[in-house]
């Protein structure tokens, strides 16, 4: 794919149980395929077997050292300059799991999201536009609960230790502190999804005007 204009990058940071996740589905419904691509920081974790366990046989992966900062940076402008990525998706160390290969096409808008993309000096002097979503930590504890228990199997008092000593520290330390210079901050505090999708609207109304004069 070449590019005539430079692509709009957009970076979408929040911490754990703000509901990002739903944030970006919503987003990316608005347009189609070949106008957005997304390139994820969950999918640049270094094996856990590379790092070392805490005494109660857990992994800390709330630190910006857990991450291949490097091959993230590397394939963020890949994508910028027109390229293909391909990559590995990560599956949170299930070792039951297929093993997909993500196959990340360039696209007019980039959406680059992860907990430490602000953190990285580098990745953010590439973001043309800074989205910051947040909930506020009670909020954001209940849905971590229901989703590790859920979706990943993990016992209650693993999730509570890993959100007081991981989860927390990491979001103050490494993200919380860029949130004034966002150029947009979102509340999702609602569980509602009309809420949610009514923002994404109006984001990608103002976009497709900007980039696509739509």
């Amino acid at each position: 794919m070449s590019l005539k204009t430079k692509p709009f990058v957009i970076g979408i940071a929040g911490g754990s149980g703000s509901g990002k996740t739903f944030f970006l589905n919503a987003f990316l419904h608005h347009f189609k395929q070949d106008e957005v691509t997304l390139v994820s920081q969950d999918d640049y974790y270094i094996p856990a077997g590379e790092m070392t366990q805490e005494e109660n046989k857990l992994y800390n992966f709330d630190l910006p050292s857990t991450i291949d900062s490097k091959q993230f940076l590397k394939d963020i402008k890949q994508l910028m300059s027109g390229g293909i990525v391909y990559k590995k998706e990560y599956n949170f160390n299930n070792t039951l799991a297929v093993v997909k290969i993500l196959e990340i096409k360039s696209a007019p808008i980039i959406i680059v999201e992860g907990l430490f993309i602000l953190h990285f000096k580098e990745i953010a002097s590439l973001i043309d536009q800074q989205i910051f979503i947040h909930a506020d930590e009670e909020v954001a504890l209940r849905r971590r609960v229901k989703r590790d228990g859920l979706e990943r199997g993990y016992p209650e008092p693993d999730v509570l230790y890993k959100w007081n000593n991981h989860v927390v520290p990491a979001y103050k330390q490494f993200l919380l502190p860029y949130k004034p210079n966002c150029d947009q901050i979102i509340l999702n505090n609602s569980d509602s999804a009309e809420d949610i999708i009514a923002v994404t609207e109006e984001i990608s109304k103002e976009l497709k005007n900007k980039i696509f004069n739509r």
